[in-house]
């Protein structure tokens, strides 16, 4: 009988510590601390930025919420983007180098603007030279926005089509509606045309989204997204979902480990007691890093083909929200907090970019 208890304790400290409970949700309840030596503040002073991405010669261009662009190199310069409308999560958001920028020097901007009164999302292209941008070209126009939910993701995929995220603009039937483009992974050529294969015949590539903010591809080419989950009356069932085209991924009407036939449940999700608010995204080998803002955190997702094999939490409460993600060309990670938009608590100098070793992950 003794022998019998001891194996039961066992089972259940195994159930609790790898959350096995759950085949297809794998909660992060492993919190690793990272050295000191492992991790760089290299830039601060930054306010409310959401995106960043390394031009060629190693600089950085960062959007920062409230309207401007950033460009780092031995100094910090601002560059205004006229008509950006900041209220709550909409303002300046996504950021995307062409996959030829190196001779065409595109860059693309995910913006809130204000028209006849209503919040409205778009794409806009630039000619980013001599630390300026020109020859604005708007991309996609009239994706639904709102002072929440705006998603605001973009990035080239290997097939150098644009996909973007979009959030339902807190109006939640628009997700389940692929004639509208809330609540949405969007996929369009550099131009913004629709590409011909796309599911819908429209810019929409996959559907049911709350509020998806992250984007990135494995080494077979599949993409992974991440995604806010529920947060009224109660937050949780943060979603990391493998995106396929002219699927359906439930909201609002499946979350977490429910399922119905014509619906895609997450690969992983954070459960009903817990939140990640899971944003930026980038993959690493057979890794997958993900910025966490409420969950404060660096999640790391182990992924093996089309399944997440574990994850765990780093920088827990170290730095507050994080709000994105990047590989540099150091192969280190790159981070941006996000403690000054009025949700988090900023210290001395926020907000910043962060540099980390990824082995000591």
């Amino acid at each position: 009988m003794k022998r019998i208890v001891v194996i039961f304790v066992l089972l259940v400290i195994i159930i609790v510590t790898f959350g096995i409970w759950q085949k297809d949700a794998i909660a992060p309840i492993v919190f690793i601390p990272i050295p000191e030596k492992d991790q760089e503040v290299i830039a601060e002073n930054l306010n409310i930025p959401w995106e960043m991405v390394f031009l060629p010669d190693g600089s950085i261009l960062l959007t920062e919420r409230p309207g401007n662009l950033v460009y780092i190199n031995k100094t910090k310069q601002k560059i205004p983007i006229a008509g950006v409308e900041h209220k709550g999560e909409s303002g300046l958001l996504g950021l995307a180098l062409h996959p030829d920028f190196t001779t065409n020097h595109f860059i693309y901007l995910y913006l809130t603007t204000k028209t006849d009164g209503e919040l409205k999302n778009r794409v806009e292209r630039y000619t980013f030279a001599s630390n300026t941008v020109t020859n604005k070209q708007i991309v996609l126009d009239s994706i639904p926005g709102s002072s929440f939910h705006d998603g605001g993701r973009i990035a080239f995929g290997p097939d150098k089509k644009l996909y973007i995220t979009t959030g339902d603009a807190g109006k939640s039937d628009n997700a389940q509606d692929v004639q509208s483009l809330a609540g949405k992974i969007l996929r369009v050529n550099d131009d913004g045309s629709v590409p011909s294969d796309n599911p819908f015949g429209n810019a929409v590539y996959s559907y049911g989204h709350r509020n998806p903010q992250g984007l990135a591809w494995d080494t077979a080419g599949t993409l992974w997204a991440t995604e806010h989950g529920r947060s009224v009356p109660k937050s949780g069932f943060d979603e990391l979902n493998l995106i396929q085209a002219g699927r359906n991924y439930g909201w609002p009407i499946i979350q977490g480990n429910e399922v119905q036939s014509d619906m895609e449940p997450p690969l992983a999700h954070s459960g009903e007691e817990d939140t990640w608010a899971p944003s930026g995204a980038v993959v690493m080998g057979n890794t997958l890093f993900f910025a966490g803002l409420r969950g404060q955190a660096l999640y790391k997702a182990t992924l093996s083909g089309d399944h997440v094999q574990t994850i765990t939490a780093h920088l827990q409460e170290q730095f507050g929200r994080l709000r994105s993600v990047t590989l540099g060309p150091d192969k280190q990670l790159y981070i941006l907090t996000n403690n000054t938009d009025g949700r988090g608590t900023p210290k001395a100098n926020d907000d910043k970019i962060l540099r980390i070793n990824p082995e000591a992950l």
